[in-house]
This record gives C-alpha cells, sequence and structure tokens, in this order.
C-alpha cells in the first residue's frame, strides 16, 4: 500500500539517517526515518511550511542534546487503542524507558502485550513520540520499525542515556 500524498513534506539530516516528515497544513501527521537509504515519500519534491520548519528545527535540538520533549501539533491516524498507546508513550520522559507489559497495565489490558507492540510500531511519528523507549518485559531491546531497526533504537536509546545490560 502506498502512503498517502501529503499537502506538505520536508526531510532533514540527522546522525541516524535522513528523516521525512508531512503535514497536513495543520500538524504533523508522519515522520520516517530512512531504511536502506530510502524514504518512503522520496520521489515528491519537498513543499514545507511553518510546522515542518518548525519540526525539522526541534529535531536539530533534539539531536544536538537541547531539546528533551517536543511541542508539535499531531494529527495522528490510528485505532483508539493505538491513539491510546501513543498518548501513554507521549508521557513517558527523555531517557526513561517502560515495557510492552507496563503499558498493557496501564491501560487495563493487562495481557495486551502484543497488541501493546503492534500499537508502537505502527507510531506514525517516531522520535516526536518516544517509541524507541519500549522494551521487553526483560529489558531485552525488541523490534524497532523505524530506520535501521534495532541498530537505531539503540542509538536513541544511548543517545538519551538510557543505558542497559547486556
Amino acid at each position: 500500500m502506498k502512503p498517502a500524498i501529503p499537502l506538505f513534506l520536508a526531510r532533514t539530516d540527522s546522525p541516524i539517517g535522513r528523516i521525512e516528515l508531512a503535514s497536513d497544513g495543520d500538524a504533523i501527521t508522519s515522520l520516517s526515518i530512512a531504511r536502506d537509504g530510502h524514504l518512503p515519500l522520496e520521489a515528491l519534491p519537498e513543499n514545507p511550511n511553518a510546522v515542518l520548519e518548525e519540526a525539522v528545527r526541534q529535531l536539530g535540538e533534539y539531536f544536538a542534546g537541547t531539546r528533551v520533549d517536543f511541542d508539535l501539533p499531531l494529527h495522528l491516524a490510528g485505532t483508539e487503542f493505538q491513539r491510546a498507546v501513543w498518548a501513554r508513550l507521549q508521557q513517558l520522559p527523555f531517557g526513561e524507558f517502560t515495557t510492552y507489559g507496563e503499558i498493557g497495565l496501564e491501560l487495563g489490558r493487562p495481557t495486551a502485550g502484543r497488541a501493546v507492540g503492534g500499537a508502537v510500531g505502527a507510531n506514525p511519528v517516531p522520535l516526536i513520540i518516544g517509541c524507541h523507549r519500549v522494551l521487553a518485559s526483560n529489558g531485552a531491546v525488541t523490534g524497532y520499525s523505524a530506520g535501521d531497526g534495532i541498530t537505531t533504537k539503540l542509538w536513541l536509546l544511548a543517545h538519551e542515556g538510557i543505558t542497559l545490560a547486556a
């Protein structure tokens, strides 16, 4: 399935690869990190707007280590459960982590670890909503659907000072 063509599109470089941001004009609708050097909408020309320019600025600050949270308008399409998981992730501060199981417990669904994992993986705005901060119950670093997967997730965790035992 091809992604929808956004009204506005911007790209920026980062330490974890090129980043592509889309906007509906009022808010950020998606963020993609290059996988194998490619972005989902790379064939389209950039068409930035003020929201995207602010997002690029805030991402630059995040990567420079001077920003620990994002203040950007978001329009996120997802199920009620996905939006509940993403809302929980937005409350998780820079430098802290949680587990899929803990999120399930907090949402009143203690056996929903797999469903939480699916919602985390469907996050349309990784980085802005810190889905990289979610680990397995045993503390293992498991899948990451953005960028180069676990390598990208490990970089982001280290960037935020989250150190894990081997």
